[in-house]
């Protein structure tokens, strides 16, 4: 489950860059109540892309938003509750990693769903089912 943070050089601390995916992986693992599920933490990753500050805008003016993007299958964060917990989340450790004057409004995060069977691991598709299946399996 990719999740892919951009933000401008200079927004995010040094050591923010470093450890913002590993925070927010864990968050995610959290908000969806799989802390200890080997197979559903196998499959939490993504990247931190740095961009030039000139690179990056809000309202068609250069602005220091740092964006949090999480893909998710459909049965990922199934309730209004689990998004918002890892939403608050999110917000929380995008704050803790940042410079001290960024502010909370240029912090944007949103959650992607791909549709039943729109999720591969490998050359493996997975449908709902399957993936509830294999992390159920995990848990045991």
């Amino acid at each position: 489950m990719p999740i892919t943070v951009t933000a401008p050089e200079g927004v995010l601390t040094p050591a923010g860059e470093r450890q913002i995916l590993p925070r927010l992986s864990a968050a995610l693992i959290e908000a969806s109540g799989a802390t200890g599920n080997s197979f559903f933490t196998a499959i939490v990753g993504g990247t931190v892309h740095i961009l030039p500050p000139h690179h990056i805008y809000a309202g068609g003016a250069n602005r220091p938003v740092v964006m949090v993007e999480l893909k998710l299958p459909n049965i990922g964060l199934a309730s209004v509750e689990a998004r918002k917990d890892f939403i608050s989340a999110a917000a929380a450790i995008v704050a803790e990693h940042c410079v001290p004057d960024h502010r909370p409004e240029n912090t944007w995060i949103s959650i992607v769903n791909a549709p039943d069977g729109g999720w591969g691991i490998g050359d493996r598709q997975y449908s709902g089912d399957a993936l509830i299946a294999a992390a159920t399996a995990a848990a045991h």
